[in-house]
């Protein structure tokens, strides 16, 4: 299972949101360069960077830090938050980005996702956000009727990368994923699933791999020394 070490950037800073709630904040360092740096240094094989500022504004804030991080980082990079348009996608792949994670603009735009999929084939992932099982859009702060579930049946079909899972009720809070919601979108669509939101310790990690996932991004119990990084990777199984 691919480990991804998350990255969430906010006024030029890493943060984490507990909840998706951007009036819970915490700082865990000043410097994103130098922190994609050090986690490549650790061992990560690849990093998630999500643009939390662009995320709610609906365009990227952090285009130029992002594409700093990607350069100094050399490993491959996922980017999520504020890609709602073509121009946007296309410009972080050509800086270097190796996926887009589409989530506003793939479920208010399907379109669009189809489009970006079928012109950039294994590097668009489908970001689906859940609160209660039903997608949540725009930085988390409006929730869709649609469900998860629902939404990834929809493009099943398309030469996506993958999709991003996050249940919100977990993220940041170092409470263990949901598991059962995991399983239920890993047996409903064909695509490699990227669970996000919960990890709290290297036991998650395992539990997630054990689930069927093909990826696991990790953020909060990094930054909290619940996990290090070493540990992290050899729970995902990709320890040498």
């Amino acid at each position: 299972m691919e480990l991804w070490p998350a990255i969430d950037l906010r006024g030029g800073k890493c943060v984490r949101l507990l909840q998706g709630d951007y009036d819970r904040e915490t700082v865990f360092g000043e410097d994103p360069v130098a922190m994609a740096r050090s986690f490549v240094a650790a061992g990560a094989r690849r990093l998630h960077i999500v643009d939390l500022d662009g995320a709610k504004a609906g365009e990227p804030v952090q285009a130029e830090l992002v594409r700093r991080m990607v350069a100094a980082a050399g490993v491959p990079c996922q980017l999520g938050g504020g890609v709602r348009t073509r121009d946007t996608a296309a410009a972080y792949l050509a800086a270097g980005v190796d996926r887009v994670v589409l989530g506003s603009a793939a479920v208010e735009r399907p379109e669009l996702l189809e489009s970006l999929a079928r012109a950039f084939p294994g590097r668009i992932v489908l970001g689906l956000d859940a609160r209660d099982g039903r997608v949540a859009v725009r930085g988390w702060l409006e929730t869709s009727p649609l469900t998860a579930v629902d939404v990834a049946r929809r493009h099943a079909g398309l030469p996506l990368a993958g999709i991003v899972y996050t249940d919100i009720a977990k993220d940041g809070m170092l409470s263990g994923p949901n598991l059962d919601a995991l399983a239920d979108m890993i047996v409903a669509v064909p695509l490699p699933v990227v669970a996000s939101g919960g990890i709290a310790n290297a036991a998650d990690i395992r539990r997630v791999a054990a689930v069927g996932a093909a990826g696991c991004i990790v953020g909060k119990a990094l930054y909290a020394g619940a996990v290090t990084l070493s540990e992290a990777v050899a729970a995902a199984g990709e320890g040498d």
